[in-house]
């Protein structure tokens, strides 16, 4: 128990560092940008332009929509059954910038998908790897900075992706 109190402490000392710090209003509209960048859409389009390409012989398609078949259900579990309240719920007179989709932040779903696909297209395409690693680095730092997750939401969440991905990509090929 003394363990998880020390990490929920760390967590919001983070938390309040970021959103507290004098860059942090600069930040907002690219965090918003970046934000928006892994609500879905993004995946849908390149999933639409693996098809295009490729038709359904598209290893990296296949790998893609594994890893969702397996990400999203996992993701609704767990954020469902620790039942983390988000920062506006948990931190008094805390105001987040945006209105998050849902009431619980553990994991981060944003930046789950975001590793995975990282993880999935960096595989198939190696040259994108570390542009990738970076776009979904930013997608959780854009979580935190936007106020509705805590750092570790966003660190459970990179995890996940990545090992996602990975089994994603042994059971493809």
């Amino acid at each position: 128990m003394k363990l998880l109190y020390a990490i929920h402490r760390y967590d919001v000392f983070m938390f309040f560092w970021l959103n507290n710090a004098n860059f942090h209003r600069r930040l907002i509209r690219f965090c918003r940008f970046i934000s928006k960048s892994g609500d879905g859409g993004l995946y849908v389009l390149i999933m639409a332009l693996l098809y295009w390409q490729e038709g359904m012989k598209s290893f990296a398609l296949h790998a893609i929509l594994l890893g969702f078949i397996i990400e999203r259900p996992v993701y609704f579990i767990l954020k469902n059954g620790f039942k983390r309240n988000r920062p506006t719920a948990a931190l008094e007179n805390f105001r987040s910038v945006i209105i998050p989709s849902d009431k619980f932040s553990f994991p981060s779903g944003h930046t789950s998908a975001a590793f995975m696909m990282a993880t999935l297209l960096g595989h198939f395409y190696p040259s994108l790897f570390l542009p990738l690693y970076f776009w979904a680095g930013l997608v959780g730092f854009s979580r935190v900075a936007l106020g509705v997750h805590f750092p570790t939401d966003t660190m459970v969440g990179s995890a996940m992706g990545i090992s996602i991905g990975i089994f994603s990509i042994g059971q493809i090929i």
